[in-house]
């Protein structure tokens, strides 16, 4: 990890939050395959479209291994902030999970920040999960084997679209959060300790939030920090992978610590000297192939 970030410090790249938001995302686009694993080849990959509840088409892909029918499938959002990523950005990631956990991966292009803020993001997770719910037979999925899944700000969707599947009477077999956000507030030790990285740095995430919130009062609200749900009891288990050197990681285990406390089944993982981003350096880390098969194996388990 140190040598990762060495020779990140060494690129001398203009740090993001410096950036136009358009060229932040050209930027993260083409450094996001630079360390990871070779593309797992599948038997199936498909983009989509899914209605969101305004009449918008939100762009979506489909990773199967196989073509087998009523496969379990998992809903991914991916991280960036609410700003920058992309289904693009977290190819290789969700081809990797569907072809270790051998279930059908369904990644969502949710609308970005500036250009839609809070809760654009979390009611377009919300929409498309309602969506693979109710449609996701006619693509071969199982809608009756369905868990939740997501990285960084992704994580975040994935843990506020439990939530609301409980309330609606959907009964998910996992949520798989990888370094979610959690909290209202970057006031963690753990903030304080990272603020200047690796990776994450505080600058970086002020702006990400600053991009996507409307007004302080965004902040106090749930869906964008779940650590604030009033209730926690009856969502499916959890499967909740941290980084140890991650500004993210307290409020981490706070979340996991909170649904443990609501009796909720939770698997947690946290990986030792790595950083915001490692599970994308499987390439480069050993600790990211180990929590590829980590992830895979829960969702195997929960599927079962």
């Amino acid at each position: 990890m140190r040598s990762v970030v060495e020779r990140m410090a060494r690129a001398q790249h203009t740090p993001l939050w410096e950036m136009t938001v358009e060229q932040a995302r050209q930027a993260y686009g083409i450094g996001a395959g630079v360390l990871e694993i070779a593309k797992p080849a599948l038997a199936r990959v498909e983009d989509l479209h899914i209605p969101a509840r305004d009449g918008f088409q939100i762009p979506a892909r489909l990773y199967a291994a196989s073509w087998d029918p009523l496969q379990p499938v998992l809903l991914f959002t991916h991280g960036g902030g609410f700003t920058i990523g992309s289904v693009d950005t977290h190819d290789t990631l969700c081809r990797e999970l569907a072809h270790q956990a051998g279930c059908m991966v369904v990644s969502v292009d949710y609308r970005l920040a500036p250009e839609h803020r809070f809760p654009t993001a979390s009611n377009d997770a919300w929409d498309a999960l309602q969506w693979l719910v109710a449609e996701g037979m006619a693509l071969g999925a199982d809608t009756g084997r369905v868990a939740v899944g997501g990285d960084s700000a992704g994580g975040t969707l994935a843990a506020v679209n439990a939530i609301l599947a409980r309330d609606a009477g959907i009964d998910l077999a996992l949520q798989l959060l990888i370094y979610p956000g959690c909290a209202a507030h970057q006031d963690t030790p753990s903030h304080a300790r990272y603020s200047e990285g690796p990776i994450l740095t505080k600058p970086m995430i002020s702006w990400m939030f600053s991009n996507y919130l409307r007004s302080l009062a965004d902040r106090e609200d749930w869906r964008f920090a779940p650590l604030l749900a009033p209730d926690l009891r009856g969502l499916a288990p959890a499967s909740i992978h941290l980084a140890q050197c991650d500004s993210l990681v307290d409020e981490g285990v706070m979340y996991a610590d909170r649904l443990r406390a609501a009796g909720i089944e939770v698997d947690l993982h946290t990986y030792a000297g790595v950083a915001h981003e490692f599970v994308k350096m499987g390439r480069a880390l050993k600790e990211a192939r180990a929590c590829h098969a980590q992830m895979a194996q829960a969702l195997r388990a929960a599927f079962d």
